[in-house]
């Protein structure tokens, strides 16, 4: 037991998740770790599409459609600066307290901070503090956000057996797939039954008022499940870190920096398909909002499905082949991208969503068993939150707050080259962090990741 580490009462659970044999309840942890994130990520992700939809006009009326909409999109943005500080915070109490416990939490912050985006007022009834207070919001959203991905992840890849821990480590990021697929289905069934004064007025509420039903079963299914035995066993062994944060920069900082870069492109590709390009379809082809919504739902299933290939494939020709072909793919794909939206047709907006969002969803499917093997069991929750959240903060808040200025001084196609060479760079770092799915999850300090 090292200086930084403690010893403290383990978990009942005592059964590995590295002997090959298949854990008993790996369904029930799978279907735990798909509902939660999709009710967690419902949450994030219906603010990203009425961010695109409606606060431009809610909530930033004085500042005309193309500042509303940047102004928009920098609350958007807010959530994933607070992100990397949820991992910290909530990394913290998930290597010290447990995955479980940790992620209750998480869904019970984003729950309340859901449903207060749908009471809040608007600018024409408050002023100027609606769009503070929905900052404030928003950054509540992304605290709980940060917390979550990472220590669902975990919940399943560290119950998983080794040979399948790809497959089973894609639920939470299926989950994900699924909350986009919920977010967009629930804001087209408010498009088509009420008229657009209607929805600006208070239609487009709903979908936050109805999360919280939505948080209770969340929360329900989350009591049920015990904590991993891959966690029980370190603290049985070794003890709890004191200080995961310190600990994972101290032991693993540029797999921490690299994991980060490996994301990044992947989290551009998701949160430009699947938010940024429903107010580019609406205000710039414009095109029906119920058409866009429903192309939207579509591309939340490309990204479905394409997870699930990736994972499954991952188990059997490695991690890094599958990000490493979805890197390149986006290289090539986000050039061609605008040039296609640019010709203003339907065809082609139905096209550039799904497959924008599939290309996403390859190097999204081994993410989660990618980042939960990188990383040793004392921080792997700080590190693995930490990770993604940066990664979303560099791909998924930043691409879509420039697109629209950089688009409407240069056009499309100067959009596609910075995405294309955050795509670049992923590559990079996936190259040079090698393939990780040979490794046990418990095993010590000091094996080599590659």
């Amino acid at each position: 037991m090292t200086h930084s580490q403690e010893k403290v009462h383990p978990p009942s659970s005592d059964s590995g998740s590295s002997s090959g044999k298949k854990p008993p309840g790996m369904k029930k942890v799978a279907t735990a770790s798909f509902i939660g994130t999709v009710i967690e990520f419902y949450d994030y992700n219906i603010y990203g599409v009425a961010a695109a939809l409606v606060f431009p006009t809610v909530f930033f009326p004085a500042l005309g459609a193309v500042a509303g909409t940047v102004a928009s999109f920098a609350t958007l943005g807010v959530a994933f600066v607070a992100r990397p500080f949820g991992s910290i915070l909530f990394g913290h109490f998930g290597d010290r307290l447990g995955r479980k416990k940790t992620l209750i939490v998480t869904m019970m912050l984003m729950g309340v901070a859901t449903l207060l985006v749908g009471l809040m007022p608007t600018a024409t009834q408050i002023g100027v503090a609606a769009p503070i207070l929905i900052v404030v919001l928003r950054i509540l959203q992304g605290l709980a956000a940060g917390g979550e991905w990472g220590g669902a992840v975990l919940f399943v890849s560290e119950h998983a057996p080794k040979a399948e821990r790809g497959f089973w480590a894609m639920f939470p990021s299926l989950g994900g797939g699924g909350a986009i697929i919920l977010a967009n289905a629930t804001f087209f069934g408010t498009a088509v039954w009420m008229s657009d004064e209607t929805f600006l007025s208070w239609g487009w509420r709903v979908p936050f008022l109805a999360s919280i039903l939505l948080v209770a079963v969340g929360l329900w299914v989350r009591l049920s499940i015990d904590e991993t035995p891959v966690f029980a066993k370190q603290i049985k062994s070794h003890g709890v870190a004191r200080t995961p944060f310190l600990d994972a920069f101290k032991s693993q900082p540029r797999q921490v920096l690299l994991a980060t870069g490996a994301a990044a492109f992947t989290m551009s590709l998701t949160y430009i398909g699947g938010t940024y390009l429903i107010s580019y379809g609406t205000s710039i082809l414009e095109l029906s909002r119920p058409y866009v919504l429903s192309i939207a739902v579509l591309g939340g299933f490309s990204i479905s499905v394409a997870v699930i290939l990736s994972a499954i494939l991952s188990d059997r020709f490695g991690r890094r082949r599958m990000i490493m072909t979805a890197a390149c793919l986006a290289i090539v794909w986000t050039l061609m991208l605008f040039p296609i939206l640019e010709t203003r047709s339907m065809v082609a907006f139905a096209v550039g969503v799904p497959v924008t969002m599939f290309i996403s969803g390859i190097a999204t499917g081994p993410l989660g068993a990618f980042l939960s093997e990188l990383f040793y069991t004392r921080y792997r929750y700080t590190a693995t939150g930490l990770s993604y959240s940066l990664a979303g903060m560099l791909g998924g808040a930043i691409p879509p707050l420039i697109a629209t200025p950089i688009i409407a001084a240069w056009g499309g196609f100067a959009f596609g080259l910075v995405m294309a060479g955050l795509a670049a760079v992923s590559l990079i770092c996936i190259l040079t962090i090698g393939e990780t799915k040979q490794l046990d999850l418990d095993r010590e300090d000091g094996v080599p990741v590659s």
